[in-house]
C-alpha cells in the first residue's frame, strides 16, 4: 500500500542548497541530509540505521570525526527529515550497555518513507541505484485511471530507455518539493507531476512530436546531428 506523506509546514529539506557565492558547492546541511538519505537507501541492517551508525558512515566518507557531525545529523533527522515525511523511526534496538533507562527504551533506528524513496532517486551519490529505487517505487503504484496508467507505464519504460531524461524529471519534482512549491510528493501521480514539469519538458515534447512526424531521411538527419554534437 502506498501512503501519503505530508510534510510539516515548517520543515523544508535542504538537499539542493548551495552557497550563495558558490552555486556548484552544496552546503554542509545539504551534504549531511544527502548522506543520511543515501545511507538509509543503501544499508539494509537496522543496526546501521541508528544516528551513531549514520554519523560514522558519513564521517568516514568525508574524512572527519563522527562526533563532529553527530549533533547535525540528530538535528537533520528530528527537525527536518522526519517532520518533512522523508524519514521515519523504524523501531528500537535493545542496548546491553549504558544507562538502564536507555537499555529499556532502546536506541531508535530509521528508514525511508515512500517520500524518502522518491527523494533518494534524485540524489547523485546513489549512482545507478537511483533509477532502481525509482523503478521499484513506480512499479508499486496502482494503475488507476488512464492518466495514472499512462504515467506509470511510460515512466517504467523511460527509466530503462532514457534514464537521464527521467532523472531530470524527478530532480525537478523533488526540487519543487524542497522549495515548498508542492506540499506532498507521494504517492506520485500524473496531476502533481504535470504541475511541476509541464513547462520544464516543452523542448523534449516538441522534439519527440516533430521526430515522430518526420520522413525517414529527416530522422536520419536528426540522429546524425545529435551524434555529431554528443
Amino acid at each position: 500500500m502506498v501512503h501519503v506523506q505530508v510534510k510539516d509546514e515548517k520543515s523544508t529539506i535542504a538537499i539542493f542548497d548551495t552557497f550563495k557565492t558558490r552555486k556548484n558547492k552544496f552546503t554542509g546541511e545539504a551534504k549531511r541530509q544527502r548522506g543520511i538519505i543515501a545511507h538509509l537507501a543503501t544499508e539494509q541492517s537496522p543496526e546501521l540505521h541508528t544516528r551513531t551508525s549514520i554519523a560514522h558512515a558519513i564521517a568516514k566518507q568525508h574524512g572527519i570525526l563522527w562526533q563532529n557531525i553527530y549533533s547535525g545529523i540528530f538535528r537533520d533527522l528530528d527537525e527536518v527529515l522526519i517532520p518533512a515525511g522523508v524519514v521515519k523511526e523504524g523501531g528500537r534496538l535493545p542496548l546491553r550497555r549504558g544507562p538502564k533507562a536507555l537499555q529499556l527504551e532502546g536506541v531508535p533506528f530509521y528508514e525511508l518513507t515512500d517520500t524518502g524513496m522518491l527523494v533518494a532517486s534524485a540524489i547523485d551519490e546513489l549512482g545507478d541505484k537511483r533509477m532502481k529505487l525509482l523503478q521499484s517505487y513506480v512499479a508499486s503504484l496502482p494503475s488507476g485511471e488512464a492518466s495514472s496508467r499512462a504515467m506509470k507505464e511510460g515512466m517504467l519504460f523511460l527509466i530503462s530507455a532514457a534514464p537521464s531524461f527521467v532523472s531530470k524529471i524527478i530532480s525537478e519534482y523533488i526540487y519543487a518539493y524542497s522549495t515548498g512549491a508542492i506540499d506532498a510528493i507521494a504517492p506520485l501521480d500524473a496531476k502533481k507531476l504535470r504541475s511541476v514539469i509541464a513547462k520544464q519538458i516543452i523542448v523534449e515534447k516538441e522534439l519527440v512530436e516533430a521526430f515522430m512526424a518526420m520522413q525517414q531521411d529527416n530522422k536520419d538527419l536528426v540522429r546524425n546531428f545529435f551524434k555529431v554534437l554528443t
